[in-house]
């Protein structure tokens, strides 16, 4: 989705600019290439199966991407919030208050793209969709749009720890819906529920996933450009998810948790096992020890540290690559441009449920025709169809509430924005919202 979304869910200075200004204009092609990646992911963990038809093992495509593409398109859609608000210099002022306008009128936007496709989708879906998650994640994200690196890393441990503390505890306790999306009935029948989910119980929580959000929003306040920034991010990742990972294990496998755990549960060796391998959709609590597991989407906060340092490493790789061989990134670029687009109509397409009789056709087909679609959309266009009409009423906001302020927006152009500048993929410049 650009963030956009992802979702759901994404000009020119004057002739007196200096070479520096104009290179910090071309956009980042790793950030679109990262992003492609990522919607890739979302349809493999969409339609291909979870587990092997012969081993009844968990498949290699699922153990990778289930929980991180949500993980990496979040992480990205923070990254893109801070390079549309002043990147490494964020914006003071009117042109804030502009910024937060502008953001606000995005979330409505990808929400009500988010009811419009849960309208179309049947009420048992294929597909959980993100985008009106991610409505939310943008409002949430609105107060700490100013705030410096050092400050949001902080906030987002917080976040991280918290939030699926409240998940195990309140739980129990929140109302829930009876929609599998959110729909616009829900949103009036069901208020209560409808928040409950959206904020904590839901499918992709906002407050767990504000950690994500958060650490990109930090990430886009550095120089992304400087190779030194982009290895230590990409290291930091690989140690963050290797960490979460070994802790985990070392916690159920050594300190008594996965014993613990059959204790307090009930539950056979084999069905704890499946519960730490396709995750059991919430955090029972039942046990403090399910806090110490790793496993993808279910939001404890190792799961969260391990998607997150997964979703660092490959932002590190992929703006190491772009700045060395954009060229080579440019069809995952391309998608990556218009993923709120590109997300919307997979969901659309999968309403039907033809899909399950030969997935891995279906899968080809959808990752086929969003490419090609992609590669000549973005020869002609500089955003998504989608990507578009989110842009323009955000930029028309933004003009309105800086009302030609000395700096702002002249002719309603943001000149730092990620959404206005020229893209040319094949030349290799390139600066999101949606998943699972």
């Amino acid at each position: 989705m650009n963030s956009e979304q992802v979702p759901p869910g994404t000009a020119v200075d004057p002739p007196a600019a200096t070479t520096t200004k104009n290179k910090q204009r071309k956009r980042l092609v790793g950030i679109d290439a990262a992003r492609g990646l990522a919607l890739i992911g979302l349809m493999a963990v969409h339609i291909l199966p979870e587990t092997n038809e012969v081993t009844h093992a968990p498949t290699l495509v699922f153990s990778i991407v289930n929980g991180n593409s949500a993980a990496l398109f979040a992480l990205l859609a923070g990254v893109g919030l801070a390079l549309s608000t002043g990147g490494s210099t964020p914006h003071q002022g009117r042109r804030m208050r502009g910024d937060r306008a502008g953001l606000a009128v995005r979330a409505a936007l990808i929400g009500f793209i988010g009811l419009v496709v849960a309208a179309i989708s049947p009420e048992d879906p294929p597909a959980y969709s993100i985008l009106v998650y991610y409505a939310v994640f943008f409002l949430l994200t609105i107060p700490f749009l100013h705030l410096s690196p050092r400050v949001l890393f902080g906030t987002a441990a917080v976040f991280g720890i918290v939030a699926p503390v409240l998940m195990q505890k309140l739980e129990p306790v929140l109302p829930s819906t009876s929609a599998s999306n959110h729909t616009l009935v829900t949103l009036f029948t069901e208020p209560a529920g409808t928040a409950a989910e959206l904020l904590l119980t839901g499918v992709y929580p906002a407050l767990p996933y504000m950690t994500y959000l958060l650490v990109g929003l930090g990430l886009g306040r550095l120089d992304l450009r400087s190779t030194r920034t982009q290895a230590i991010i990409a290291g930091t990742g690989a140690l963050l998810a290797l960490s979460a990972q070994l802790l985990s294990t070392v916690l159920l496998r050594v300190a008594g948790g996965y014993q613990a755990l059959l204790a307090s549960d009930g539950l056979s060796p084999e069905e704890l096992d499946e519960a730490l391998t396709y995750s059991t959709g919430e955090l029972p609590d039942t046990s403090g020890w399910w806090l110490t597991i790793a496993t993808g989407h279910t939001n404890a906060p190792l799961a969260i540290a391990s998607s997150l340092g997964i979703g660092l490493l490959v932002l590190g790789v992929f703006l190491l690559l772009g700045a060395r061989a954009g060229r080579w990134l440019a069809p995952l670029a391309a998608m990556g441009a218009m993923t709120l687009t590109l997300y919307t109509a997979h969901l659309i397409a999968l309403a039907p449920e033809v899909h399950y009789d030969d997935p891995e056709l279906w899968f080809a087909l959808h990752l086929g025709v969003a490419a090609v679609a992609a590669w000549f959309w973005t020869r002609h266009h500089d955003k998504g169809p989608l990507e578009t009409v989110v842009g323009r009423a955000v930029k028309g906001t933004r003009t309105m509430v800086t009302d030609g302020a000395p700096g702002t927006y002249p002719g309603g152009t943001d000149n730092t924005t990620p959404d206005s500048v020229s893209r040319d993929i094949t030349r290799g410049s390139g600066t999101d919202p949606v998943a699972r």
